[in-house]
């Protein structure tokens, strides 16, 4: 298997992990009673990371890896996990706001509104560059912070609602 074919398996193997964590998330915050904001969005979030993979296997899986960008996604994967482990039950692929409680402040939330924003744009620049793929990284990079525009709006909203609930 080539390297570009095993950082994108790599890739596919992570998401699907962090979807079965978000779901299971997902399901205990709206048992509690946690409320979801700007569900109308989810689909074209999913559409955009599920056609950046379908992207980066077609274009990117017969070749090598350039080992500086290599690097720089290594450290975002570690960010990655940071993230979320300081979120830990509240994270998840939705914007769900749980009544009552404060939005988390360890971890890169002491420092950053939205770290994981950060780190999934980087990510969506990073990997098809790493790919040799630049064109495929800002055609990405522009349709994800046209998408993230509206979601951290959608979610600043939210969380400002969660303080009055």
């Amino acid at each position: 298997m080539r390297e570009g074919a095993c950082l994108v398996a790599f890739l596919v193997a992570q998401r699907l992990v962090e979807l079965c964590f978000a779901q299971f998330n997902t399901l205990r915050l709206r048992a509690k009673g946690g409320v979801e904001f700007g569900a109308a969005h989810y689909p074209l979030m999913i559409a955009l990371h599920a056609s950046w993979l379908l992207g980066l296997w077609l274009l990117g899986y017969d070749r090598s890896v350039i080992p500086f960008w290599l690097a720089i996604f290594v450290l975002l994967q570690v960010g990655r996990l940071w993230v979320i482990a300081s979120l830990g039950r509240r994270w998840t692929t939705r914007v769900i706001v749980l009544p009552g409680s404060a939005p988390v402040s360890r971890g890169p939330y002491r420092w950053l509104k939205h770290p994981n924003y950060l780190i999934a744009a980087l990510e969506i620049a990073v990997v098809p560059l790493a790919l040799g793929l630049p064109l495929f990284a800002l055609i990405f990079s522009a349709a994800n912070a046209a998408l993230l525009t509206y979601r951290i709006r959608i979610e600043n909203e939210a969380l400002a609602t969660s303080i009055i609930f």
